[in-house]
């Protein structure tokens, strides 16, 4: 089977190659609409859509034998969904929000399949880590914006980069902080014979 990822971000690949999965990248094109409210629904929501994305562009070119990997994260505190920032005071606002306390950040996951002869099937599922922060300064904050990392994360942090000096404690898969979790992901996999 060809796995294929329906994603372009750097640390789902790294994550992959880690647990050495083979994979070609493919991602997503399509529109995200998000129709749930509840954090774990929108990322499974989110990841079903871009693997049927994908998984669709395969089937038409006449692709057989295949898994693709949709996967979406976001952050979740006091009830507000935090996606990527749209620009730096957006990354302050959600910085400022996340200090001094915990927060939940989930990724929702859908495998896509096909055999020959076969329509896809799917499987959904999500995972919840909570992370507790020190609390951050508003030098400490703006330091951080400026330094462009917060941009292209969900909740405006990487508690694999820079933002790690601030990260107390975390309760779940820390991989699943970072944008995939990989283990949850293998597992998933075997339990359907796809690796």
């Amino acid at each position: 089977m060809k796995i294929y990822l329906a994603s372009a971000s750097p640390r789902r690949k790294e994550l992959l190659r880690q647990v050495g999965i083979s994979f070609k990248t493919m991602p997503s094109m399509v529109e995200e609409k998000i129709t749930k409210t509840e954090p774990h629904e929108v990322v499974e929501e989110l990841s079903y859509q871009k693997a049927v994305d994908v998984c669709g562009r395969l089937a038409a070119e006449g692709r057989e034998d295949f898994v693709v990997i949709g996967a979406d994260t976001v952050v979740s505190c006091w009830g507000e969904i935090l996606g990527k920032p749209k620009d730096r005071e957006d990354a302050v606002r959600m910085l400022q929000k996340l200090q001094g306390g915990s927060h939940q950040v989930y990724t929702g996951v859908t495998l896509a399949w096909k055999y020959k002869d076969m329509s896809p099937m799917y499987a959904t599922f999500s995972e919840c880590t909570d992370v507790t922060m020190y609390t951050m300064t508003e030098e400490d904050i703006g330091r951080y914006a400026d330094s462009g990392e917060p941009m292209d994360k969900a909740g405006a942090y990487a508690i694999q980069g820079l933002c790690a000096a601030y990260i107390q404690g975390i309760c779940g898969d820390y991989n699943n902080v970072v944008g995939l979790p990989v283990g949850r992901v293998c597992q998933e996999l075997k339990k359907r014979g796809l690796i």
